[in-house]
């Protein structure tokens, strides 16, 4: 039996008002439950507009969206599609509803309609999955840019969806921020099977999923592995995208003669395939 996937596009093209050409144009592609998938693209390639398809914050202006199996061109199933599939997006302070941390959590939930006495556990549960139980009862204005994305996730969890779509949610943030809010999604994406999409233009985050796919001029351009889409360096540069530091690296280092596999993308790859290279002895064991 097939597999139905998380999100499925087919065909799919959206034009903004006015515009002289679509802002994305016949994108087919299918997103696995438990799959985290990175979504690349230079500014105004397309990826931003790709996120809010999914979540039905847009509507196809041509071919068909579906999430978690709900067509996002049926008006009926809207609520629902945005309760499977959260949202994050790029500000963290235009997220923030509440006064209060916990009350922030709880708004999804009550434009649901969930009882108060089935609220709390959920509110809790989220919280201490995020790591940010210690600061219920803080006012939002009190928190880090990485802490806010937290709390915002946070309140995504408690609806229990299947997807979260990350729409350059740490473009705003310091590296710390970043990597925190990555290493929150990560862990989601493996302990609790959530798939994710994060839109992204930093290529070590993107290093980091399953699966890239790159937008340019708003079609889809290349779908792979990490090591498979930024081993084609020529075609990344070519498209206006860099590649992570260490893939770059390694092609230096093989252009100087040393015999290095593809597919590096982290320090911790250089460094064990490098070993391999000047010690295989120890390799070996």
């Amino acid at each position: 039996m097939t597999e139905t996937p998380r999100i499925s596009l087919d065909g799919v093209s959206y034009t903004y008002e006015e515009a002289p050409s679509p802002a994305l144009s016949q994108a087919t592609a299918a997103i696995r439950e438990g799959e985290f998938v990175a979504v690349l693209g230079h500014n105004g390639s397309g990826k931003s507009t790709l996120a809010k398809l999914l979540n039905a914050l847009y509507i196809p202006t041509e071919g068909t969206v579906l999430v978690c199996g709900y067509n996002t061109k049926e008006e009926k199933y809207t609520w629902e599609i945005r309760r499977r599939a959260g949202m994050i997006f790029q500000n963290p302070d235009n997220q923030i509803v509440a006064t209060v941390v916990k009350e922030d959590v709880a708004f999804g939930l009550e434009n649901l309609g969930v009882p108060t006495v089935d609220m709390i556990p959920r509110i809790e549960s989220a919280l201490a999955t995020v790591r940010m139980s210690k600061f219920a009862d803080t006012a939002p204005h009190m928190l880090s840019g990485g802490q806010k994305q937290r709390v915002a996730i946070a309140g995504i969890l408690a609806m229990e969806p299947s997807v979260i779509i990350a729409d350059e949610a740490t473009a705003m943030l310091d590296p710390s921020g970043r990597q925190e809010v990555l290493d929150t999604l990560l862990a989601l994406n493996k302990n609790k099977n959530i798939t994710v999409v994060w839109i992204t233009h930093f290529m070590e985050e993107a290093a980091k999923a399953d699966r890239v796919i790159v937008v340019s001029d708003g079609s889809i351009v290349e779908d792979g592995t990490p090591g498979e889409v930024f081993e084609k360096t020529d075609r990344m540069r070519e498209l206006h995208l860099d590649v992570p530091h260490m893939t770059a690296l390694a092609e230096e280092l093989r252009s100087e003669g040393m015999p290095l596999p593809g597919g590096i993308l982290t320090v911790e790859d250089m460094v064990r395939e490098v070993e391999k290279i000047i010690c295989p002895s120890k390799s070996a064991t």
